[in-house]
């Protein structure tokens, strides 16, 4: 009855028990820690419409937008002792063709980061000297809250906007708003929440102010008389 595969059994039900209840009460105590991001600026610094093949592998010309930024805030607040990484991203937005009777909308992303907590930085894609350097960035601190203060100016895009449609300029109603998604060692993965849930408040100026995509820059043509 007590054979060694049934104790061996037993132990490690045990064993995933204890270890199942442990994450437990760690994934919940992250609603127990208050969470306060705020968005201090973000506007556009560099706003351009171009008529071309906006990626290599591109089939044909079309309009594409590029868009610079600028950005400060304070995003310290959602690293714990149990968030393994912060995806950090800012999208740009505007009103659909038939907005009016879908609701929906347009939205492209214009930028990304990832922010690892420094028990996370082992998982970081970068070079050996750039790794060395964040590593001595934190001192030895298992949470360094100052991994989640951004403040970039005039920041160049990663990438270029475009639409299925072919035709971005004179683009009305746009914005640009400020997303992460929380990335806890144990737990459910969280987004920007537009409502306050118990500790955990809603993102603070995370859109910008509404601006207008401009025309296509017309190339000036080389006079064609010679003196």
């Amino acid at each position: 009855m007590y054979t060694s595969v049934v104790r061996l059994q037993n132990v490690f039900g045990f064993f995933t028990t204890v270890a199942f209840v442990v994450a437990a009460f760690i994934a919940a105590s992250d609603f127990l820690t208050e969470r306060a991001p705020i968005v201090r600026t973000l506007k556009t610094t560099s706003v351009q419409v171009v008529r071309g093949r906006p990626h290599y592998y591109s089939s044909k010309k079309e309009e594409y937008a590029v868009i610079n930024f600028s950005l400060d805030a304070d995003l310290s607040s959602l690293f714990t002792w149990n968030t393994k990484q912060v995806f950090v991203y800012v999208t740009a937005e505007w009103p659909a063709a038939d907005h009016a009777k879908t609701n929906a909308t347009n939205e492209a992303v214009i930028w990304d980061t990832i922010i690892t907590s420094p028990s996370a930085d082992h998982l970081a894609n970068i070079g050996p000297v750039a790794m060395k350097k964040l590593r001595k960035s934190a001192g030895g601190k298992s949470i360094d809250p100052n991994r989640g203060k951004l403040s970039f100016k005039n920041q160049r895009h990663k990438y270029k906007i475009t639409h299925p449609s072919g035709k971005l300029a004179m683009t009305d109603n746009v914005t640009l708003r400020l997303h992460y998604n929380v990335q806890p060692w144990v737990g459910l993965l969280t987004w920007d929440q537009d409502v306050d849930y118990g500790y955990w408040k809603a993102l603070k100026n995370g859109v910008s102010k509404r601006f207008k995509l401009p025309a296509i820059k017309e190339k000036k043509l080389a006079s064609a008389g010679t003196r």
